[in-house]
């Protein structure tokens, strides 16, 4: 339940921008368009993020590992697992609003998804520093 927050919140600062942000969206079709691409970014997220921790371990984790001397949770870790999430969500989310909703995507409309995932992400991040989950 306390998951609820947080995601509400990530779903409507990305309707907003996909509402107010140079998309050409009604509120309607804006939120469809949100409701959809996030649903489709959570089923395709289930394994593919948890690939890309298991990437950042094997090449460039290892590296820092080693160099540094330190162990896999450490603060470049820490600061990699949000950006790579917001990389992975906006390229799922990008693929459903160009190739589902047929609304052409150039430089400024991704790197406004991108913006809005990165807040999405961001709120999600800190909700787990603010409410860690509980065994």
């Amino acid at each position: 339940m306390i998951a609820v927050l947080p995601i509400a919140m990530g779903l409507l600062a990305e309707w907003l921008v996909m509402w107010l942000c140079g998309f050409g969206l009604t509120w309607k079709k804006a939120a469809i368009v949100t409701v959809v691409m996030n649903a489709i970014s959570s089923l395709v997220g289930i394994p593919l993020i948890p690939f890309l921790g298991f990437v950042w371990e094997i090449f460039p984790g290892a590296i820092i590992q080693k160099s540094l001397h330190i162990g896999t949770f450490n603060p470049i870790t820490w600061i990699a697992t949000p950006i790579l999430a917001v990389f992975a969500t906006t390229a799922v989310e990008a693929v459903v609003v160009r190739w589902v909703f047929k609304i052409a995507l150039g430089q400024r409309r991704f790197w406004t998804l991108f913006g809005a995932n990165a807040i999405s992400v961001g709120i999600a991040f800190t909700s787990l520093f603010l409410h860690p989950p509980q065994l």
